[in-house]
């Protein structure tokens, strides 16, 4: 089935965003209204740090951080979901507004799934961005799948689209910005630099 762009390009900026960006694409990023956001490898560059007393530490990216806070004030309801946890994911998420964390999830089909039916949203609508064996039912099941240049050819090659910078350093800033100009949302952002609510927290 072909499918038809329906969402014009309304600013400079994402006509640059979108100027390499298949038309299929385009119109599953179009569609997203969910996206779930895997942790280690895509907001993170996958390094886990140890302190002497055995504390975990993770080193998160400004860029990203307000690339989601764009997504929500653009509409869009931004999840997190990792098989790990701990309290660095969720005191992350808490700075950013991000009320859905998922921690500890082994099943992500599943559970891409079950978040899609309680946000009352269709997976045709549900993006997913991950990196890893664990992450590929999701993809799987995604809308919209995405994924980072540094992850296995095995699991790059189910996502839809793939991110230039690698996770951890802007591939999550760079998806949000594909998302947002895709839905013709980017541009009053720019062209409203304070539009983005008080207390917004990179």
């Amino acid at each position: 089935m072909t499918m038809t762009l329906s969402v014009p390009v309304t600013h400079p900026a994402e006509a640059l965003v979108l100027a390499r960006i298949p038309a299929g694409v385009r119109e599953r990023a179009a569609a997203v209204r969910l996206m779930v956001f895997d942790v280690d490898g895509v907001l993170t560059d996958g390094s886990l740090y140890y302190g002497e007393s055995g504390e975990l530490q993770k080193r998160f990216n400004a860029l990203d951080g307000h690339g989601l806070r764009l997504l929500m004030e653009g509409g869009l309801k931004v999840a997190l979901m990792t098989g790990r946890s701990g309290p660095i994911v969720a005191r992350r998420a808490a700075e950013l507004g991000i009320a859905e964390v998922m921690q500890g999830i082994r099943d992500k089909g599943a559970a891409l799934a079950e978040l899609a039916q309680r946000s009352n949203v269709q997976l045709n609508q549900t993006g997913y961005m991950g990196d890893d064996v664990i992450d590929l039912p999701a993809l799987q099941r995604a809308g919209f799948a995405a994924s980072v240049p540094n992850a296995p050819g095995y699991v790059s090659q189910a996502a839809h689209w793939v991110a230039t910078h690698t996770g951890g350093n802007g591939a999550v800033r760079e998806c949000c910005d594909l998302l947002l100009a895709s839905q013709g949302r980017l541009g009053s952002f720019l062209a409203a630099p304070g539009l983005l609510g008080p207390g917004a927290i990179q």
